[in-house]
């Protein structure tokens, strides 16, 4: 069986799940998707995996007869009220989206490691948000987090690194640049719209890293 095409089962998967209540949720109703998809695949969740002497934690390993998929995956939220499929969600306002960029994009540097030891395992990391700074252009050309943008077209590369301007306190525990060995566009998708009129839609990006380029 060929390896999973994720995009496709991220769009699959809004018609059941529009919304989750959280990051782990999220990752549950992934990784039981992609069981359903191909029940014979070992599919570890939180999988933490020893390579050149150093430990690589995984949100989600997926090994096939014939692929493995290595998956990131981040779910940042706005405050919203949400009723779907007869279950209420109460989504917080998470913030700091400064830092939320940030690791995201640390994501796809730890999948480029991760496919770098592992040729023929495949990367994705997966932005799902309701927040629309995430996919929205930013008019301060100078912001600290200028080098982090997500928005549509964006292509990440080389080294990206906080502005001069960073504070020590948003800088904390994320200090050291990133330096990417490949060039990843950012393209947004829907994903849903379950709050019509109450807060924005929930929009999408992945990142493929691979050695395929």
């Amino acid at each position: 069986m060929a390896a999973p095409n994720i995009e496709s089962i991220v769009k699959d998967l809004a018609v059941r799940r529009p919304v989750f209540h959280s990051e782990a949720d999220f990752q549950h109703a992934l990784a039981w998707e992609l069981h359903q998809r191909d029940a014979t695949a070992d599919v570890r969740l939180e999988k933490q995996v020893a390579d050149s002497g150093q430990r690589v934690h995984l949100d989600l390993l997926v090994r096939g007869v014939d692929y493995e998929v290595a998956i990131e995956l981040k779910y940042k939220t706005r405050a919203a009220q949400i009723v779907a499929h007869a279950e209420t969600f109460a989504l917080r306002n998470q913030s700091a989206q400064d830092i939320g960029r940030h690791d995201f994009i640390k994501d796809v540097h730890r999948l480029e490691q991760y496919v770098e030891v592992h040729p023929t395992a495949i990367g994705y990391a997966i932005l799902l948000t309701n927040d629309r700074t995430y996919w929205s252009a930013s008019k301060k050309s100078e912001a600290v987090d200028s080098q982090f943008r997500l928005h549509e077209g964006r292509s990440l590369h080389g080294t990206v690194t906080w502005g001069s301007g960073a504070s020590d306190g948003t800088k904390r525990n994320r200090e050291t640049a990133l330096v990417l060995r490949g060039m990843h566009k950012i393209v947004w998708h829907d994903y849903s719209n379950p709050a019509v009129g109450n807060s924005s839609p929930f929009r999408f990006t992945v990142v493929r890293v691979a050695n395929d380029g």
